[in-house]
């Protein structure tokens, strides 16, 4: 499978501080190489290097990208997600599974550059709902839940279990 890049426009730091988190982490948790935002936020990138610290993988955190730059050098497919856009079950087919893929992400209204620049506009539903939501339900599908339970091979990890939690410190 390719690498999957996630580009999150309209990050403000005061406001969005925990959405981006989540969407970096989940991006992380899901198949993703790394995550570009548009805003630089140094305690944003700090925090997403300590989880990979933590908890291993190889992915990457850059903030002060411009997205338009970014859109326009990628060489592979852009997938916007977008409640407006083509229904994910089917525009998957049609995304190539052998080359690079770059996920666009908004934090606020997205400029209408990037539905005209993208490969393609895909909806996870349509109707109002989290980035997040979004973000996760369209790379699970597209890599096939392949991510999820991938080894990291981190300093930690998590032991699944019925009740309780097990995290376990390799690093001792």
């Amino acid at each position: 499978m390719s690498d999957i890049w996630i580009m999150r426009i309209g990050h403000r730091p005061q406001r969005d501080k925990r959405v981006t988190t989540h969407v970096a982490l989940s991006a992380r948790a899901l198949g993703a190489k790394g995550i570009y935002v548009d805003t630089k936020d140094e305690v944003l990138e700090s925090n997403i290097r300590s989880v990979v610290d933590r908890f291993g993988g190889d992915y990457t955190i850059e903030t002060g990208v411009r997205w338009q730059k970014a859109v326009k050098e990628f060489e592979g497919s852009v997938v916007h997600l977008t409640m407006y856009g083509q229904r994910v079950d089917e525009a998957l087919p049609g995304i190539p599974k052998d080359s690079d893929i770059m996920v666009v992400v908004g934090a606020e209204k997205v400029p209408p550059e990037v539905y005209q620049q993208a490969d393609f506009n895909i909806s996870v539903g349509n109707q109002p709902h989290s980035e997040i939501a979004a973000l996760a339900i369209f790379l699970d599908r597209f890599t096939e839940g392949r991510a999820l339970y991938s080894d990291r091979h981190g300093k930690m990890t998590v032991i699944p279990n019925s009740r309780g939690k097990t995290v376990v410190d390799l690093s001792e």
